[in-house]
């Protein structure tokens, strides 16, 4: 049996000439992606929070941090500010009352333009 593996070898060859531009353009889609997430996090908490909840979707944020490849982020209500604790109970429910889901929600709406960017940036990188 006999595999002819030029286009694996040109497709590696490729990715490793990419890879420094890989990673800063991933950590920017992450960025870009979070800060979506968040905007997005924050509409739905002030659709649902009410009145007594009114400043918790300002303590919404996001941090990113670099790694290997790419970037990670982190999304969510910050604990130390004013209503912050409250994001478990609003976001997940009690055993009396059920979750908003407002993250859910925003993960999911910007899921199709993540992925589209992310695919966009593997096809621009991988190109032969």
């Amino acid at each position: 049996m006999t595999a002819d593996t030029r286009e694996l070898y040109q497709l590696a060859n490729a990715m490793a000439r990419n890879t420094g531009q890989a990673e800063t353009e991933m950590a920017s889609i992450v960025t870009r992606g979070a800060l979506n997430v968040k905007n997005q996090w924050r509409a739905n908490a002030q659709a649902t929070a009410g009145r007594h909840a009114r400043l918790y979707p300002y303590t919404i944020s996001y941090d990113v941090h670099p790694i290997p490849g790419g970037a990670t982020a982190e999304i969510g209500p910050d604990k130390a500010r004013l209503q912050g604790p409250l994001g478990n109970i609003l976001e997940y429910g009690t055993s009396r009352q059920a979750g908003h889901n407002d993250g859910g929600r925003a993960l999911i709406a910007e899921h199709p333009q993540f992925e589209a960017h992310v695919i966009a940036l593997t096809g621009r990188l991988g190109r032969l």
